[in-house]
């Protein structure tokens, strides 16, 4: 009987159902007046009529927090549970033949101070439940009381009220509660995109110099070639002119072994004129000094460094307008990186300019110094 008097316990009054009672669309029960309430703290602009709301609103169920809508007749318009007021009128009868009187007795509070007196009246001065004896001959007799059913009713009232309030003021806390949810997946969202757009600014950077590093590479190499094939060359002709030279080396050495003066004499002539050809190297180039060295291919990146070191976010209107007069200021200086007040580069336009590289265009032609 008592689990069963429990599910019989109106969430709002904490009292045992009061009929009417409504069942709500979640499937659960309320007193139509604890229901009526609810609404109202829950709707406080609707119009009334005779004291009762007849137009339509919404409220929150107490037990679920499940949204009730109501239509125009409010919540005289929500179906009566006949089954839970059966239930009660049975629960009711059936309690009051089991229940003996002397236990009924023993629900009724004694007074701490006059044991065998049962409270009945109410001190409003202190704010306490009394007996009669503390009235009269104890320390409340001058104080002010009132029946207990009269401050039973009141004290119900403001207790069912304040509970409807903090009903409705639950409400607008989770409202509250939600939107600053949606605020954190908003805040989320916002924050992937952002990122998502900065990585690509920068990798889109990343493109140009890779692009710039790949054409510098290009020359040096260009310039390599050129000089390696041209010693190469080089290499041959003297390599050819040193194989002609051992050739004429060898016939000179076979003419000295001649025996015969004639025959040595007419060999002779042709012989020295070759020698002299092959003791001389003015027809062959020389490789000048310092051909071999590549340091006119120098590259300063100072000013590039800084510049995006100092890449930052764009500020606003203003700092954009001061960003563009000090990038046209640098353009007239000479090259150099775009830059805005505080050293801070914007991150749509930080993409470092044509690096001043202090190079070369072409690599130093070789040039031939004759021998003597």
């Amino acid at each position: 009987m008592d689990n069963l008097e429990k599910q019989l316990i109106c969430p709002i009054c904490l009292e045992m159902f009061t009929k009417p009672v409504v069942i709500l669309p979640c499937q659960h029960n309320l007193c139509r007046k604890c229901a009526n309430d609810v609404f109202q703290a829950s709707n406080p602009y609707l119009p009334t009529r005779s004291g009762s709301l007849t137009s339509g609103g919404r409220f929150r169920c107490p037990s679920c927090r499940h949204e009730v809508i109501l239509d125009r007749h409010g919540v005289y318009g929500l179906q009566r549970n006949l089954l839970v007021e059966n239930i009660i009128d049975m629960f009711k009868q059936e309690s009051s033949s089991s229940k003996p009187a002397p236990e009924k007795k023993e629900e009724t509070p004694m007074c701490d101070i006059h044991e065998d007196e049962k409270i009945n009246i109410y001190c409003v001065t202190h704010g306490v439940p009394i007996c009669s004896m503390c009235k009269v001959f104890g320390a409340h007799k001058d104080c002010e009381v009132a029946p207990l059913s009269s401050i039973y009713q009141t004290k119900k009232t403001e207790l069912s009220d304040g509970i409807a309030m903090v009903v409705g003021n639950n409400d607008r806390m989770q409202g509250i509660i939600s939107q600053l949810e949606e605020a954190c997946r908003a805040i989320e969202e916002n924050s992937r995109r952002q990122k998502t757009l900065v990585c690509e600014k920068f990798d889109h950077l990343y493109s140009i110099l890779e692009e710039k590093k790949r054409e510098m590479s290009q020359k040096v190499t260009g310039e390599q070639e050129e000089k390696v094939n041209y010693i190469r060359g080089l290499t041959r002709k003297y390599g050819d002119h040193l194989e002609e030279s051992c050739k004429i080396l060898e016939m000179g050495i076979q003419t000295m072994d001649e025996p015969e003066m004639a025959l040595f004499l007419q060999n002779t002539k042709p012989l020295l004129k070759k020698i002299e050809e092959a003791s001389s190297a003015a027809h062959l180039d020389k490789v000048e000094l310092g051909y071999e060295s590549m340091d006119h291919y120098k590259v300063d990146f100072k000013k590039e460094g800084k510049a995006l070191r100092s890449i930052d976010f764009i500020q606003d209107d203003e700092d954009e307008d001061e960003e563009d007069e000090a990038a046209g200021a640098g353009a007239e200086e000479g090259e150099g990186s775009q830059t805005v007040p505080g050293g801070a580069v914007s991150a749509t336009s930080a993409q470092p300019s044509a690096p001043p590289q202090q190079m070369s265009s072409s690599p130093s032609a070789p040039t031939s110094t004759p021998s003597t």
